[in-house]
């Protein structure tokens, strides 16, 4: 499935637009889409990777690794979701999931930056009875070696800002998707410092819009709390007066690009596809590759080839 869009065709009234892997088996889906002019950049976003030891799934990371080396990106961003049901487990019980995930991460070539998903906090609200973390996002910390879970860069003349989408909440829905108030002050000072016309990246897990659920369940259905971040609207207004141009979001496992704006924004899909079960809503296991170059963004979603071996059953 393809698609060129021209800028012309964007502003044409449109508001929004939306391309979905939604119940249609695809190897690549693409589109193009006019951006302001900055350095080339080539990268790389994978997403919700649940790594573990079951089903063989360090081999398919291991393929994964190596069909992301062969892009050739200048930058790799992960999404989030890393490993496998931390949030309601111990550290202990989580441990080889991690090194199962690092050995991953390790075999990445070149500059890699991720996200944290809500399976990557560990013992937030433990299912054993074991006390809950003091800090659950520490062993992610700890991991991969930053000392917070937002944080910002430039490269290739693009202002990149890694956020945190997770708040816990206990209780029946456990947690929502909110960036926090002491991270929205973090952003409006970052960008005090960037410059109007620098275009801006930012990645974070919980996706700040979708059209998942108006694609498969009816156009008036809303996303519930746990998927989307409920307090979008707070986040994209501190860029009215920057040129963010992309958003790359994880957590729903299909492969999706809207645009609203200026802004594009895609969800990338899943490492894992349907939690290593096969694909999700026509989405199969992959990743999506960008390109921002000559005032145009590029985008693909590429599938590795790895057929699922998790048990109907489990």
């Amino acid at each position: 499935m393809s698609q060129q869009i021209s800028r012309r065709e964007f502003l044409r009234g449109l508001g929004a637009s939306v391309i979905a892997g939604t119940g249609i088996p695809l190897a690549r889906a693409s589109g193009t889409a006019d951006l302001a002019s900055a350095d080339p950049l080539r990268l790389v976003f994978y997403t919700d990777v649940h790594a573990r030891e079951e089903w063989d799934t360090p081999e398919a990371l291991a393929m994964a690794a190596d069909a992301i080396n062969a892009q050739g990106a200048d930058i790799i961003i992960g999404g989030g979701d890393l490993i496998t049901d931390g949030f309601q487990s111990s550290a202990a019980s989580v441990a080889s999931r991690w090194d199962t995930y690092m050995s991953f991460h390790n075999a990445l070539r070149g500059e890699v930056h991720t996200a944290i998903g809500n399976h990557d906090l560990v013992a937030a609200i433990p299912e054993d009875g074991s006390a809950p973390a003091e800090d659950p996002r520490a062993e992610y910390r700890k991991r991969l070696g930053v000392d917070r879970t937002y944080y910002a860069f430039d490269t290739h003349g693009y202002h990149f800002m890694i956020l945190d989408s997770i708040q816990v909440l206990g209780g029946r829905h456990k947690y929502q998707g909110l960036v926090d108030a002491q991270q929205l002050a973090w952003i409006r000072e970052d960008l005090a410092a960037v410059p109007a016309e620098r275009p801006i990246v930012v990645a974070l897990h919980i996706p700040l819009v979708t059209g998942l659920y108006q694609m498969t369940e009816g156009a008036t259905e809303a996303a519930p709390a746990g998927r989307v971040v409920v307090n979008n609207r707070d986040v994209i207004q501190l860029f009215e007066n920057h040129n963010l141009q992309l958003v790359l979001q994880g957590h729903l496992h299909v492969s999706e690009m809207l645009h609203w704006g200026s802004t594009r924004f895609i969800t990338g899909g899943a490492l894992s596809g349907r939690w290593w079960r096969g694909p999700w809503h026509g989405t199969d296991a992959g990743f999506a590759v960008v390109t921002l170059s000559d005032g145009q963004i590029g985008w693909e979603y590429v599938t590795y080839g790895w057929k699922a071996r998790r048990p109907r059953n489990a």
